[in-house]
This record gives structure tokens, C-alpha cells and sequence, in this order.
């Protein structure tokens, strides 16, 4: 068996999370060592890329036009980037790009300087959030028991898993996805902090153990 791998644009699918869809290339090719993933717009005029900045992870952003032609908004500042536009965004300049002609694919690779990428689930969890939003927990925390079957090391889906769970009364098996999530990644503490999701289980002795 080859080494490599290679597809077409065409032959990854698109996920979204409600908003602007993306076609998860580092999810499709497996890549641990940094984020990449292809935003295309079917219409002039369609926003490329959600309004959105870094700062939350340190994140630093590389845009590249492959195909169309692109309008993007800086800190507010407009920058017009026709094909082969490579456009580079520190962490904390909010951004957002809109397609000028049909078809715009943007290229985004990401990383946090200095530190190893660790994938997180991402792309699994975009497609269910919606149904999060919408409050079908139930329904979330199936389709989150299936993706985490082999505990794969997505601190994210874990974090979520415990959030939902501890929403649908499952305390147990809340505080131990609660305890992977942070076993994989130290942010997910701080964020139990004050996660109102996760008040259910917040008085349980396990919690405040997880937590310490």
C-alpha cells in the first residue's frame, strides 16, 4: 500500500456547522501536524469564510485563493485578492472573506506558534452542533456515544460529550468524558470552570477532583 495519498477537491464532501460550509481536508487526509481546509463559494456575493479571529487559541491564519477571485474584510479594512492572493492573519485582526466571482476557493491552513497542533474533533462535531443549538440533546449525545466508541483523542467531542450528558442527567458517564477531555487538553478545564452545562454535576465530589 502507497505511503501517500491524494483526492480531488470534488471527492471531499462538505460539512458545516450551520454556517459557511468547509471541505475538512485535514480530517480526510488524517494530518496531525497542522489544520488546513477548503472553503469554496457557489455564488458572487457568498461569504467564504464565517467573521471570526484566533485569539481564543493563538491561532495564526493562511489564506490562499486557489480558483475565483475574493474580497476579504481585515480589522475593517478591505483587501482584494484575485487569484494566487496569498493573505497571512495574526490571531487577533478579525477577519472575514466574501467570493467576487462564482466558484472562489479559499485555502486555509492554521497553527498556534510555538505550539503542536492537536486535533480536536472539529470537523466530527461541526455537523452535530446544530442539533445542539436546537436543544436535541438526546439526540447529541448518540450521535457523540458512536464517535467516541473508540475514544478517539478528541478532547472537544469528549468536552461536549460531558456537557450534553451532564444536560440529559447522565452524571457518570458525563464526569468521565469531563476527565478524558481534560486528559487530553488542560484548556478544557478552564473552560468547566463556568460552563453552564455543566452545573448538574458541578456539587459531585468526582468533579471537584477532575477539577483540582
Amino acid at each position: 500500500m502507497a505511503a501517500w495519498s491524494s483526492a480531488h477537491l470534488q471527492e471531499i464532501d462538505e460539512i458545516s456547522d450551520g454556517r459557511v460550509p468547509w471541505r475538512p481536508l485535514r480530517h480526510h487526509f488524517g494530518v496531525t501536524s497542522f489544520g488546513v481546509n477548503v472553503f469554496t463559494a457557489r455564488n458572487a456575493g457568498d461569504r467564504l469564510i464565517n467573521e471570526h479571529d484566533e485569539i481564543h487559541d493563538g491561532s495564526e491564519e493562511l489564506y490562499l485563493v486557489h480558483t475565483g477571485h475574493a474580497r476579504f474584510e481585515l480589522d475593517g479594512e478591505e483587501l482584494d485578492a484575485p487569484p494566487g492572493t496569498f493573505v497571512f492573519v495574526p490571531p487577533a485582526v478579525k477577519r472575514t472573506a466574501f467570493a467576487v466571482e462564482d466558484g472562489t476557493t479559499l485555502v486555509a491552513l492554521g497553527g498556534v506558534p510555538g505550539k503542536a497542533y492537536e486535533p480536536n474533533g472539529w470537523e466530527i462535531w461541526a455537523p452535530i452542533a446544530p442539533l445542539y443549538q436546537a436543544g436535541e440533546y438526546e439526540q447529541v449525545a448518540a450521535r457523540l456515544r458512536e464517535a467516541l466508541a473508540d475514544d478517539p483523542p478528541f478532547g472537544l467531542l469528549h468536552y461536549n460529550a460531558a456537557c450534553v450528558l451532564s444536560l440529559t442527567g447522565e452524571r457518570d458517564e458525563a464526569l468521565t468524558h469531563l476527565r478524558r477531555a481534560i486528559e487530553l487538553s488542560d484548556q478544557f478545564r478552564g473552560y468547566a470552570e463556568s460552563d453552564s452545562d455543566l452545573d448538574a454535576i458541578r456539587d459531585s465530589p468526582e468533579f471537584l477532583e477532575i477539577m483540582s
